[in-house]
């Protein structure tokens, strides 16, 4: 090591000092990456579980470099004799140089921490939705839904957003506490339908799709309610009843998976359009014009009177 090192030294006309430091910082970046690797390779040996092996690469990875930063600095920089200390200045000196990536790596520790995300939860953070496929030090990435394309599915784009958006932008995760959402179709019919019978037809068949979904969402609510103030009452599925210009609207409210919306939204569509064309007194209504004659139409009672004809006589 030491006829290496004089080596090294003539060759490149360095101080013998700074070269230990090269051979020992070297060294350690390669024992660290084969630590790494071993504690990589055991794991993968262990388990086929996707998000279990992202999961020990990104620690594995992140832990290799803090502890190469934190060694190296004690090789390279002397006078420092804790950790504490050599701490502080770097971190001085970051927060005075470096403002947005300090914010991004302050969000990532936050992330790690309390956890407000994981890879493959679903979330909303800003005017961007999507699912979380990677989370880095200073930004995480999502596979983009919505936009324009209905049903919340995916766009195809892949979008990188920083980790300080997490301490400026509203975040909403679709896959954590209930873990079930609220959608609602909107059924409109005329008002000379039979309003009633759809309202019942429209009751069976999200009693039908959806409350295999009810007794899940109870349990789910039970498990989020010990730790945040959830309340839900009634967790089956509902019609409510409107009126609009055009007709009677009857709106569906129904619990389904996040990832199934447009799905759901579909089977009971067609079960709608099935039943409702079994049906001669119920009709979908939409914007129309109309002539209505109020002196033959409508209620009796509330029809208008014919008006008085008056006669001329010649003389």
């Amino acid at each position: 090591m030491e006829n290496l090192q004089e080596y090294i030294s003539d060759f490149f006309a360095l101080d013998p000092s700074t070269v230990s430091k090269v051979i020992s910082s070297t060294l350690l970046i390669i024992v660290l990456s084969l630590i790494r690797l071993v504690v990589l390779r055991i794991i993968f040996r262990h388990t086929d579980d996707v998000r279990i092996r992202y999961n020990w690469r990104k620690t594995s990875t992140y832990v290799s470099v803090i502890l190469g930063i934190l060694i190296i600095g004690r090789v390279w920089i002397t006078g420092f004799e804790s950790i504490t200390t050599y701490l502080g200045i770097v971190s001085a000196g970051i927060a005075i140089a470096l403002k947005d990536p300090l914010s991004n790596l302050a969000a990532w520790v936050f992330i790690v921490w309390r956890r407000p995300f994981t890879p493959g939860d679903r979330i909303e953070i800003g005017s961007v939705r999507g699912d979380v496929i990677d989370q880095r030090i200073f930004q995480f990435t999502v596979m983009e839904i919505g936009n324009w394309v209905d049903g919340d599915q995916s766009t195809g784009r892949v979008v990188r957003i920083p980790n300080g958006k997490v301490f400026t932008e509203s975040l909403a995760n679709y896959s954590k506490g209930f873990k079930f959402i609220w959608d609602e179709i909107q059924v409109l019919v005329t008002f000379e339908s039979d309003w009633k019978k759809a309202k019942s037809i429209l009751t069976k068949i999200a009693h039908a799709r959806t409350e295999h979904l009810t007794k899940e969402a109870e349990r789910r609510v039970q498990e989020a309610s010990a730790k945040m103030m959830i309340f839900y009452k009634t967790l089956t599925p509902i019609v409510y009843t409107s009126v609009k210009d055009s007709g009677v609207m009857l709106s569906i409210r129904f619990l389904c998976d996040p990832r199934k919306r447009r799905g759901s939204e579909q089977e009971i569509w067609e079960d709608i359009l099935d039943r409702f064309a079994e049906c001669e007194d119920i009709d979908f209504a939409y914007p129309t014009q109309r002539l209505y004659n109020n002196i033959s139409e409508g209620k009796p009672q509330a029809r208008a009177q014919m008006p008085l004809q008056t006669t001329h006589k010649q003389t």
